[in-house]
Protein backbone atom coordinates (compact mmCIF):
# COMPACT_ATOMS: atom_id res chain seq x y z
CA UNK A 1 0.00 0.00 0.00
CA UNK A 2 1.00 3.60 -0.50
CA UNK A 3 0.67 6.56 1.60
CA UNK A 4 -1.22 8.41 -1.46
CA UNK A 5 -4.74 8.04 1.28
CA UNK A 6 -7.03 10.36 2.85
CA UNK A 7 -5.79 9.68 6.24
CA UNK A 8 -3.40 10.53 8.49
CA UNK A 9 -2.98 7.42 10.11
CA UNK A 10 -0.80 4.68 9.90
CA UNK A 11 -2.10 2.33 6.97
CA UNK A 12 -2.81 -1.17 6.99
CA UNK A 13 -0.22 -2.28 4.79
CA UNK A 14 2.45 -1.08 6.91
CA UNK A 15 1.31 -2.90 9.63
CA UNK A 16 1.03 -6.25 8.31
CA UNK A 17 4.47 -5.76 7.47
CA UNK A 18 5.21 -4.81 10.41
CA UNK A 19 3.03 -7.64 12.38
CA UNK A 20 5.53 -10.07 10.45
CA UNK A 21 8.68 -8.94 11.88
CA UNK A 22 8.28 -9.22 15.44
CA UNK A 23 9.66 -11.85 17.40
CA UNK A 24 8.18 -15.19 17.26
CA UNK A 25 7.18 -16.56 20.49
CA UNK A 26 3.78 -18.39 22.16
CA UNK A 27 1.96 -15.62 22.19
CA UNK A 28 2.73 -14.28 18.72
CA UNK A 29 2.22 -17.67 17.39
CA UNK A 30 -1.08 -17.70 18.89
CA UNK A 31 -3.80 -17.20 15.92
CA UNK A 32 -5.79 -14.65 18.32
CA UNK A 33 -2.39 -12.24 17.56
CA UNK A 34 -2.74 -12.71 13.82
CA UNK A 35 -4.11 -8.67 12.74
CA UNK A 36 -8.28 -10.21 11.87
CA UNK A 37 -7.68 -8.96 8.27
CA UNK A 38 -4.22 -11.19 7.60
CA UNK A 39 -5.97 -13.99 9.21
CA UNK A 40 -7.12 -16.43 6.04
CA UNK A 41 -8.80 -19.00 8.74
CA UNK A 42 -10.82 -16.41 10.54
CA UNK A 43 -11.56 -14.95 7.03
CA UNK A 44 -12.71 -18.36 5.84
CA UNK A 45 -14.85 -18.76 8.47
CA UNK A 46 -18.71 -19.20 7.79
CA UNK A 47 -19.82 -16.24 9.96
CA UNK A 48 -17.54 -13.90 7.73
CA UNK A 49 -19.74 -14.55 4.54
CA UNK A 50 -21.17 -11.43 4.43
CA UNK A 51 -17.57 -9.90 4.26
CA UNK A 52 -16.50 -12.16 1.64
CA UNK A 53 -19.51 -11.16 -0.59
CA UNK A 54 -18.91 -7.49 0.05
CA UNK A 55 -15.02 -8.30 -0.86
CA UNK A 56 -15.69 -10.77 -3.88
CA UNK A 57 -18.15 -7.53 -5.08
CA UNK A 58 -15.51 -4.48 -4.65
CA UNK A 59 -12.26 -6.09 -5.67
CA UNK A 60 -12.93 -6.88 -9.41
CA UNK A 61 -15.73 -3.59 -9.29
CA UNK A 62 -12.47 -1.49 -8.03
CA UNK A 63 -9.99 -2.88 -10.63
CA UNK A 64 -12.55 -2.47 -13.48
CA UNK A 65 -13.23 1.24 -12.27
CA UNK A 66 -9.78 1.96 -11.82
CA UNK A 67 -8.82 0.87 -16.05
CA UNK A 68 -11.68 3.01 -16.42
CA UNK A 69 -13.89 0.52 -18.25
CA UNK A 70 -17.45 1.64 -18.49
CA UNK A 71 -19.04 -0.94 -20.62
CA UNK A 72 -18.71 -4.69 -21.24
CA UNK A 73 -20.12 -7.13 -24.24
CA UNK A 74 -20.67 -10.24 -22.33
CA UNK A 75 -20.04 -13.61 -24.13
CA UNK A 76 -21.99 -16.51 -22.60
CA UNK A 77 -21.51 -20.47 -24.02
CA UNK A 78 -20.11 -23.85 -23.73
CA UNK A 79 -17.02 -24.47 -22.22
CA UNK A 80 -16.90 -27.92 -24.53
CA UNK A 81 -18.02 -26.54 -27.67
CA UNK A 82 -14.30 -27.31 -29.54
CA UNK A 83 -12.86 -24.93 -32.10
CA UNK A 84 -13.03 -26.38 -35.90
CA UNK A 85 -9.35 -27.87 -35.76
CA UNK A 86 -10.34 -29.84 -32.89
CA UNK A 87 -13.95 -30.44 -33.34
CA UNK A 88 -12.46 -34.46 -34.08
CA UNK A 89 -12.14 -34.96 -30.44
CA UNK A 90 -15.83 -34.01 -29.51
CA UNK A 91 -17.35 -36.32 -27.60
CA UNK A 92 -20.54 -36.34 -29.76
CA UNK A 93 -21.22 -35.22 -33.16
CA UNK A 94 -23.42 -32.66 -32.08
CA UNK A 95 -20.65 -30.43 -30.42
CA UNK A 96 -18.59 -30.87 -33.23
CA UNK A 97 -20.95 -29.44 -35.86
CA UNK A 98 -21.33 -26.74 -33.04
CA UNK A 99 -17.53 -26.35 -33.36
CA UNK A 100 -18.42 -23.39 -36.10
CA UNK A 101 -19.68 -21.06 -33.17
CA UNK A 102 -16.06 -21.31 -31.79
CA UNK A 103 -14.86 -19.28 -34.28
CA UNK A 104 -18.23 -16.88 -35.02
CA UNK A 105 -17.90 -16.08 -31.25
CA UNK A 106 -13.95 -15.65 -31.82
CA UNK A 107 -14.59 -13.32 -35.06
CA UNK A 108 -17.27 -11.59 -33.25
CA UNK A 109 -14.70 -10.53 -29.90
CA UNK A 110 -12.33 -9.50 -32.24
CA UNK A 111 -15.11 -7.22 -34.12
CA UNK A 112 -16.55 -5.77 -30.77
CA UNK A 113 -12.54 -5.06 -29.78
CA UNK A 114 -12.22 -2.99 -33.06
CA UNK A 115 -14.61 -0.96 -31.22
CA UNK A 116 -12.71 -1.49 -27.98
CA UNK A 117 -9.33 -0.35 -29.22
CA UNK A 118 -11.08 2.89 -30.23
CA UNK A 119 -12.39 4.10 -27.32
CA UNK A 120 -8.92 3.30 -25.28
CA UNK A 121 -10.01 0.23 -24.19
CA UNK A 122 -12.92 1.43 -22.39
CA UNK A 123 -15.97 0.63 -24.03
CA UNK A 124 -17.16 -2.46 -25.61
CA UNK A 125 -15.02 -4.84 -23.47
CA UNK A 126 -15.28 -8.22 -24.10
CA UNK A 127 -16.24 -10.20 -20.89
CA UNK A 128 -16.11 -13.89 -20.62
CA UNK A 129 -16.46 -16.92 -18.18
CA UNK A 130 -12.59 -17.20 -18.88
CA UNK A 131 -12.77 -21.13 -19.26
CA UNK A 132 -12.39 -22.80 -22.51
CA UNK A 133 -14.72 -23.51 -25.60
CA UNK A 134 -16.97 -20.16 -26.57
CA UNK A 135 -15.15 -18.28 -23.64
CA UNK A 136 -11.53 -19.19 -24.90
CA UNK A 137 -12.89 -18.12 -28.51
CA UNK A 138 -13.82 -14.88 -26.91
CA UNK A 139 -10.72 -14.01 -25.08
CA UNK A 140 -8.88 -15.16 -28.00
CA UNK A 141 -10.77 -12.64 -30.69
CA UNK A 142 -10.01 -9.77 -28.48
CA UNK A 143 -6.13 -10.68 -27.78
CA UNK A 144 -6.06 -10.81 -32.35
CA UNK A 145 -7.55 -7.78 -32.23
CA UNK A 146 -4.94 -5.64 -29.83
CA UNK A 147 -7.28 -5.16 -27.25
CA UNK A 148 -8.03 -6.43 -23.87
CA UNK A 149 -10.46 -8.79 -22.44
CA UNK A 150 -11.95 -9.68 -19.09
CA UNK A 151 -12.57 -13.50 -17.71
CA UNK A 152 -14.40 -13.88 -15.02
CA UNK A 153 -13.66 -17.08 -13.41
CA UNK A 154 -14.89 -19.52 -10.36
CA UNK A 155 -13.19 -22.13 -8.23
CA UNK A 156 -14.75 -25.52 -9.34
CA UNK A 157 -14.00 -28.74 -7.62
CA UNK A 158 -12.04 -30.32 -11.08
CA UNK A 159 -9.93 -26.49 -10.87
CA UNK A 160 -9.97 -25.23 -14.16
CA UNK A 161 -6.94 -22.94 -15.21
CA UNK A 162 -8.20 -19.42 -16.82
CA UNK A 163 -7.40 -19.66 -20.74
CA UNK A 164 -4.52 -18.05 -21.71
CA UNK A 165 -6.22 -15.42 -23.46
CA UNK A 166 -7.71 -13.67 -20.95
CA UNK A 167 -5.86 -10.37 -20.27
CA UNK A 168 -3.96 -11.40 -17.13
CA UNK A 169 -4.77 -8.28 -14.90
CA UNK A 170 -8.46 -8.40 -15.90
CA UNK A 171 -8.52 -11.90 -14.92
CA UNK A 172 -10.76 -12.55 -11.89
CA UNK A 173 -11.37 -15.50 -9.32
CA UNK A 174 -14.72 -16.07 -7.52
CA UNK A 175 -16.11 -17.95 -4.60
CA UNK A 176 -19.72 -16.96 -5.09
CA UNK A 177 -21.83 -17.77 -8.40
CA UNK A 178 -24.29 -15.05 -7.55
CA UNK A 179 -21.68 -12.26 -7.53
CA UNK A 180 -19.87 -13.40 -10.43
CA UNK A 181 -23.00 -13.13 -12.57
CA UNK A 182 -23.60 -9.54 -10.74
CA UNK A 183 -19.66 -8.47 -12.57
CA UNK A 184 -20.89 -10.04 -15.60
CA UNK A 185 -24.17 -7.47 -16.07
CA UNK A 186 -23.15 -4.50 -14.18
CA UNK A 187 -21.69 -3.20 -17.19
CA UNK A 188 -23.05 -5.16 -19.94
CA UNK A 189 -24.08 -2.86 -23.16
CA UNK A 190 -24.89 -6.08 -25.17
CA UNK A 191 -25.07 -10.04 -23.89
CA UNK A 192 -24.63 -12.77 -26.49
CA UNK A 193 -25.31 -16.63 -25.55
CA UNK A 194 -23.69 -19.03 -27.73
CA UNK A 195 -25.04 -22.86 -27.63
CA UNK A 196 -23.99 -24.42 -24.21
CA UNK A 197 -25.44 -26.53 -21.36
CA UNK A 198 -26.61 -26.37 -17.86
CA UNK A 199 -24.74 -22.73 -17.13
CA UNK A 200 -25.17 -21.08 -19.87
CA UNK A 201 -28.61 -21.83 -19.57
CA UNK A 202 -28.53 -20.27 -15.98
CA UNK A 203 -26.89 -17.49 -17.28
CA UNK A 204 -29.15 -17.10 -20.06
CA UNK A 205 -32.30 -17.28 -17.97
CA UNK A 206 -31.23 -15.21 -14.97
CA UNK A 207 -30.07 -12.13 -17.55
CA UNK A 208 -33.49 -12.47 -19.25
CA UNK A 209 -35.59 -12.25 -15.75
CA UNK A 210 -33.64 -9.01 -15.01
CA UNK A 211 -34.41 -7.50 -18.69
CA UNK A 212 -38.28 -9.04 -18.42
CA UNK A 213 -38.96 -7.95 -14.72
CA UNK A 214 -37.31 -4.50 -15.09
CA UNK A 215 -35.18 -4.86 -13.14
CA UNK A 216 -31.91 -3.65 -15.89
CA UNK A 217 -31.82 -1.87 -19.24
CA UNK A 218 -32.49 -3.06 -21.94
CA UNK A 219 -29.76 -4.12 -23.83
CA UNK A 220 -29.35 -6.41 -27.23
CA UNK A 221 -29.44 -10.09 -25.96
CA UNK A 222 -28.83 -12.23 -28.85
CA UNK A 223 -28.77 -15.84 -29.20
CA UNK A 224 -26.73 -17.35 -31.49
CA UNK A 225 -27.76 -20.43 -33.34
CA UNK A 226 -31.51 -20.58 -34.12
CA UNK A 227 -31.66 -24.07 -34.71
CA UNK A 228 -29.88 -25.24 -30.87
CA UNK A 229 -32.21 -22.59 -28.90
CA UNK A 230 -35.36 -23.59 -30.76
CA UNK A 231 -34.44 -27.30 -30.15
CA UNK A 232 -33.90 -27.28 -26.74
CA UNK A 233 -35.91 -24.20 -25.65
CA UNK A 234 -40.09 -24.33 -26.93
CA UNK A 235 -40.61 -20.81 -26.30
CA UNK A 236 -43.80 -20.77 -28.24
CA UNK A 237 -44.96 -23.31 -26.02
CA UNK A 238 -44.21 -21.19 -23.32
CA UNK A 239 -46.13 -18.12 -24.63
CA UNK A 240 -49.20 -20.59 -25.36
CA UNK A 241 -48.94 -21.52 -21.56
CA UNK A 242 -49.60 -17.96 -20.22
CA UNK A 243 -46.28 -18.44 -18.45
CA UNK A 244 -44.52 -15.10 -20.78
CA UNK A 245 -46.35 -12.62 -22.71
CA UNK A 246 -46.03 -12.39 -26.72
CA UNK A 247 -43.69 -9.07 -25.19
CA UNK A 248 -41.18 -11.00 -23.78
CA UNK A 249 -40.52 -12.92 -26.92
CA UNK A 250 -38.98 -9.55 -28.52
CA UNK A 251 -36.33 -9.10 -25.61
CA UNK A 252 -33.77 -11.44 -27.23
CA UNK A 253 -33.02 -12.15 -31.33
CA UNK A 254 -31.59 -15.04 -32.95
CA UNK A 255 -28.45 -14.72 -34.75
CA UNK A 256 -25.97 -16.68 -37.06
CA UNK A 257 -22.91 -14.99 -37.59
CA UNK A 258 -20.41 -12.13 -36.17
CA UNK A 259 -21.79 -9.40 -38.79
CA UNK A 260 -25.31 -10.29 -37.99
CA UNK A 261 -24.83 -9.76 -33.99
CA UNK A 262 -22.35 -6.51 -34.95
CA UNK A 263 -24.79 -4.96 -36.91
CA UNK A 264 -27.74 -5.16 -34.20
CA UNK A 265 -25.05 -3.46 -31.52
CA UNK A 266 -24.33 -0.88 -34.34
CA UNK A 267 -27.94 0.19 -34.49
CA UNK A 268 -29.08 -0.23 -30.98
CA UNK A 269 -30.82 2.77 -29.59
CA UNK A 270 -31.56 3.95 -25.96
CA UNK A 271 -34.08 1.07 -24.63
CA UNK A 272 -34.84 1.96 -21.06
CA UNK A 273 -35.83 -0.82 -17.94
CA UNK A 274 -39.58 -1.84 -18.37
CA UNK A 275 -42.07 0.10 -15.71
CA UNK A 276 -44.29 -2.68 -15.54
CA UNK A 277 -44.46 -6.60 -16.97
CA UNK A 278 -47.19 -7.14 -20.06
CA UNK A 279 -49.85 -10.01 -19.02
CA UNK A 280 -49.64 -9.46 -15.28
Amino acid sequence: MNDDRHSIFRDAGRDRETAEQIPDTPQTRAPSYRLAFADESFLCRDELRPVRLQLELLKPQMILDERQIDSTVVLFGGARIPSPAEKHKARTQTLADLSHFYDEARLFARRMTEKSVASGNREFVVATGGGPGVMEAGNLGAEEAGGVSIGLNIVLPHEQAPNTYVTPDLCFNFHYFAIRKMHFLMRARAICVFPGGFGTLDELFEALTLIQTGRMNRVPFLLFGRAFWEKIIDWAALEDAGTISPEDLDLFRFVESAEDAAAIIEEWGPAPARDDIPGR
